[in-house]
């Protein structure tokens, strides 16, 4: 509070990774009118569009991490959609196998060939890593990502399909074209490990990527000419980033914010959600860990699904009772829980969960 007070306060970088925390943070920045760049993502999942809202009335801006997986799509998207092509697909790259959906901070290392002392001695912190490993964090920053954009989440969640950059526009392309989307608009985490654990040759783990198409003979053939990897029949193209430098590309950010008065991405609607699920059969009177622990993983959805399922957001999981057993798999729901939280940030979460309502 003292901070913030300061006259000479332009820009604040939230980047607690508390997401309640975060969002209050924000609120208080926001009503000062000083400008906000979120690193926190669990944050701008949780309220992010009423955020971004709030920002506007008051003529301050809100902006998503350059450098962060989320701000670096939503960039690319903006690139593709400037040249005037309608974006397929966008998203990112990770390692991933089916079964990391059950790790926990005491299984993590394992996963990271890593022994416990040594994450320790390198001050790594095991729940941050495991929700790097476990889907959430990828589910987060997808949510961010098709809030900022308006792409669409999958229905069933991500899918995280092994691809080689050379494979996404053989990938991802709809269904009827012979990929695995289920429309055109969508976005999707690719794994860098084959399901049977083997590496992908020339993969994007660290890096973003955006599947796009041609809209002509004309574009077809200049997708050829300038050396473009497409699939089979020409159409589907991609641009990727190989890397991402997080904190220390995070001064983009404040300099466009700042000097430029425009946002390294925002949230523009609540599109996408990302709520619990059990990791296993979890009995009444759990206590629920949140993002990265033993209890629950977060599952990337359709924000009006989520809404009318009246899921729990992995946002709101931390240190929660749980009133009910909910079997491994199972999405955990507001009434599983004993949840409490009021104020602002609970009033903006409500606000934003009832006007999806409306609109559906």
């Amino acid at each position: 509070d003292k901070m913030l007070g300061s006259e000479s306060l332009d820009v604040v970088i939230e980047a607690t990774g508390n997401a309640v925390a975060g969002a209050q943070h924000a609120v208080q920045c926001i009503n000062l009118g000083i400008h906000v760049v979120m690193v926190n993502v669990e944050a701008d999942v949780l309220v992010g569009p009423m955020l971004r809202r709030k920002a506007d009335e008051n003529a301050v801006i809100y902006s998503l991490a350059y450098g962060d997986q989320p701000a670096l799509i939503a960039e690319q998207v903006d690139c593709v959609r400037a040249m005037g092509f309608d974006v397929v697909c966008a998203g990112k790259g990770t390692k991933y196998l089916p079964h990391y959906h059950a790790s926990t901070p005491d299984t993590v290392w394992d996963f990271y060939g890593l022994t416990a002392e040594q994450a320790k001695q390198a001050g790594m912190n095991s729940q941050m890593f495991n929700s790097f490993l476990d889907g959430t964090k990828s589910a987060i920053e997808m949510a961010a990502v098709s809030n900022a954009t308006g792409l669409t989440a999958p229905e069933s969640g991500l899918s995280f399909p092994p691809c080689s950059v050379n494979e996404l526009g053989h990938i991802l392309k709809p269904e009827y074209d012979g990929g695995i989307l289920q429309e055109k608009g969508m976005v999707e985490v690719i794994s860098s490990l084959q399901r049977d654990g083997s590496e992908i040759e020339q993969d994007l783990r660290w890096g973003v990527y955006v599947v796009f198409e041609a809209h002509s003979e004309y574009v077809k053939n200049c997708f050829q000419e300038y050396g473009l990897v497409t699939d089979d029949t020409g159409t589907y193209t991609s641009l990727y980033r190989p890397y991402h430098l997080i904190g220390l590309e995070l001064g983009i950010s404040v300099a466009s914010v700042a000097l430029r008065g425009e946002p390294t991405g925002a949230p523009e609607s609540f599109h996408a959600d990302v709520i619990c699920v059990a990791k296993r059969d979890l009995a009444a009177g759990e206590i629920l860990d949140g993002e990265g622990g033993s209890t629950v993983w977060g599952k990337l959805m359709p924000a009006e699904k989520s809404v009318a399922m009246k899921g729990l957001p992995i946002g709101f999981a931390n240190d929660v009772k749980l009133l009910k057993s909910v079997n491994e798999g199972e999405c955990v729901r507001y009434s599983d829980v004993e949840f409490s939280l009021t104020g602002e940030v609970a009033d903006l979460r409500t606000t934003m969960e009832t006007e999806a309502l409306d609109l559906n």
